[in-house]
C-alpha cells in the first residue's frame, strides 16, 4: 500500500496528529509526501520518502505517482481559509486523483473515514 500525504501550512499539525493515531498501521505502508509536510512528519517518527516542497513542485510529483496508478490514496488536508500561490498545482493534483480513480481526503473526517475503511479490509 502506497499513501501520499500532503498538508498545507495551517493543517500540518493537524496532519500530524491524524497520521499519529494511525501509527502503528502506517509503519507497514509506504508513505510519500511533499517536503514540508514530510519533514514534519519525520519528526513525529514515521518514515516518509520525501518529494519537492508543494510550490517547488512537490504535488506535481505526487500527481505523477496518481497518474502511474502508483498510489493507492492521497490524503491532502487542505487550509480553504488561505491563499496559496500554487493553487493551480492543487487543482491539477486533484483532477489527477479524480481521472485516475484515486481515493482522496481533504479533511480529517473524510480521511478517516478512509483509513477505518481500509483497516477492516485488511483485517
Amino acid at each position: 500500500m502506497k499513501i501520499a500525504i500532503i498538508a498545507h501550512d495551517g493543517k500540518k499539525a493537524d496532519m500530524v496528529a491524524f497520521l499519529l493515531e494511525y501509527k502503528q498501521w502506517l509503519e507497514k505502508v509506504d508513505l510519500v509526501s511533499t517536503g514540508t509536510t514530510g519533514s514534519h512528519v519525520e519528526k513525529a517518527g514515521l518514515k516518509v520518502h520525501r518529494y519537492l516542497s508543494g510550490p517547488l513542485g512537490g504535488d506535481a510529483q505526487i500527481a505523477s505517482e496518481a497518474a502511474e496508478k502508483k498510489l493507492d490514496l492521497v490524503i491532502f488536508f487542505r487550509d480553504p481559509l488561505d491563499k496559496h500561490p500554487h493553487e493551480p498545482d492543487v487543482q491539477m493534483l486533484m483532477r489527477i486523483c479524480d481521472v485516475h480513480n484515486i481515493p482522496l481526503a481533504t479533511n480529517p473526517a473524510a480521511a478517516g473515514l478512509m483509513m477505518d475503511s481500509l483497516l477492516k479490509k485488511i483485517n
